[in-house]
């Protein structure tokens, strides 16, 4: 979007709130009209848009990297973490972006082994403007309850009941997120994308205002089949190209993917407690394969949604 052509639609709206009474109630309402459609078409299609900042978010972390916020240390194989599976591939990406894509920067939300809390990973892809968030993780299951038999009293059997690691998942599974979370996606894009644009009242922001309201909606519609747009490319790529089992897209309420203000996609990687996915997601050739899908799928993507603002 270019910034100060939607300022300048917002700014001229609010003139023509002024003048309503200079208008016939008819004629006011077929200006409104073609104003929202023109700032809503704007939204949607931005003239000249180009994708310059991909933002790419490590999965997890070791120590807290702050005393506030919330952290999540991941899940672990049999000898590797998934913190460190991530950031490795996360490496990888953003130095396959910056070759691959022309004119494209990728920031990282974590460059070393301390975590960054959930709160700080959406604020960084938003102070970075980014226009794609990519997150990386690795899958795992939770163990099983079993009961066992240990031994016999009175010639009854007798049981015990423990668990027993789940070693069953495999492949790969892409994320949106949820529909229950989407008051809170909103207030990200409000502060992020609609609020900055506005010159209004020293730049504040009536979220009941109804242009407040319409642009948001726009913004929440455009992001949300953007999102699906990309992980619908990159499921494709680890299916059809690497032959890798999927379990397809899904709708999660994770909270970096709602409170960044743009397309975002989670990415399972593998099932990192699996070990033939294990091995594969610290080997260099199956990081290497992970990266070279995402690529193609980004490849596509820009193409399209730089074709379609043209």
């Amino acid at each position: 979007m270019k910034n100060k052509a939607l300022k300048r639609l917002i700014y001229s709206l609010w003139v023509l709130l002024v003048l309503l009474s200079f208008f016939p109630l008819k004629s006011y309402s077929s200006i409104v009209t073609n104003k929202l459609r023109l700032q809503t078409d704007t939204v949607v299609n931005s003239t000249g848009f180009k994708i310059k900042t991909i933002i790419i978010d490590p999965g997890h972390g070791g120590k807290p990297s702050a005393s506030t916020g919330h952290y999540s240390h991941g899940a672990s194989g049999s000898y590797s973490s998934e913190r460190n599976v991530t950031l490795a591939i996360a490496f990888k990406l953003q130095a396959a972006i910056e070759k691959e894509l022309t004119g494209v920067k990728a920031v990282m939300t974590r460059t070393t082994e301390d975590d960054v809390s959930f709160e700080r990973r959406a604020e960084i892809a938003n102070e970075n403007k980014g226009q794609l968030f990519i997150s990386l993780h690795c899958n795992s299951l939770s163990d099983r309850t079993v009961r066992e038999k240990v031994g016999t009293k009175r010639h009854k059997a007798v049981y015990r009941t423990v668990r027993v690691p789940d070693r069953s998942g495999k492949g790969v599974l892409i994320l949106v997120y949820g529909l229950h979370r989407t008051r809170e996606e909103e207030s990200a894009i409000q502060k992020n994308q609609v609020g900055e644009e506005s010159e209004l009242d020293g730049g504040a922001l009536d979220p009941n205002d109804p242009m407040t309201i319409i642009l948001t909606n726009e913004y929440k519609r455009k992001f949300r089949q953007q999102s699906i747009k990309l992980a619908t490319l990159i499921n494709g790529e680890f299916v059809d190209t690497d032959g890798r089992r999927s379990e397809g897209i899904r709708e999660q309420g994770i909270y970096v993917l709602c409170h960044s203000a743009m397309p975002s996609v989670l990415v399972e990687t593998g099932y990192i407690n699996n070990p033939d996915d294990e091995k594969y997601l610290n080997s260099e050739d199956g990081q290497n394969e992970i990266v070279a899908s995402i690529i193609r799928a980004l490849t596509s993507y820009k193409k399209e949604m730089e074709q379609v603002s043209q």
